[in-house]
């Protein structure tokens, strides 16, 4: 595992911010990429869904580990009162997606499978936010916009995730 310096994160943005990439030693001492298998990659597509692709980590004897990806997305909302006062209210929703705990296989292999979170719509962001009371109106004036993620696989007993990727 160690060897496995090199970033390969591809997006389908126009100008993507630089993405972190760390494989630590924070799972069994034998921990590697299984033969054909190589570091999860995550791609963000037009509807700004977060998507990770899967990997195989041998040498992991009995360890169980969880994998998550949890992304962030965030949009204006602006409350309007019958008299037309305004105020703004920044909303945020999370979604995640987490596998749970993965269990290797009888060989000592994990298999992490792909994870993907999608976008909130809307109508969802706007019903998340907030307005000083229920006679006001709501309208979106922007998003929802990925304002980050965070993909990580940590093994079971340790307390920093073996693999983490993170957006700025």
């Amino acid at each position: 595992m160690k060897n496995l310096a090199r970033l390969s994160l591809v997006a389908v943005l126009a100008a993507p911010a630089a993405w972190a990439l760390t494989i630590a030693a924070n799972g069994p001492s034998g921990a590697h990429y299984a033969n054909g298998s190589s570091e999860p990659v995550c791609t963000i597509d037009s509807s700004q869904d977060v998507s990770c692709t899967g990997t195989t980590i041998g040498g992991v004897g009995n360890t169980n580990a969880t994998a998550i990806l949890s992304a962030t997305y965030s949009g204006t909302v602006q409350c309007r009162n019958h008299g037309g006062q305004i105020v703004d209210v920044k909303t945020q929703t999370t979604e995640a997606t987490s596998s749970g705990t993965l269990r290797p296989s009888r060989n000592g292999q994990l298999v992490v499978p792909p994870l993907s979170t999608t976008a909130p719509t809307a109508q969802e962001l706007v019903a998340s936010a907030v307005c000083p009371n229920g006679n006001w109106t709501k309208v979106l004036l922007g998003g929802p916009t990925l304002t980050s993620f965070v993909y990580t696989v940590t093994f079971a007993g340790f307390t920093q995730p073996y693999i983490s990727i993170v957006s700025p």
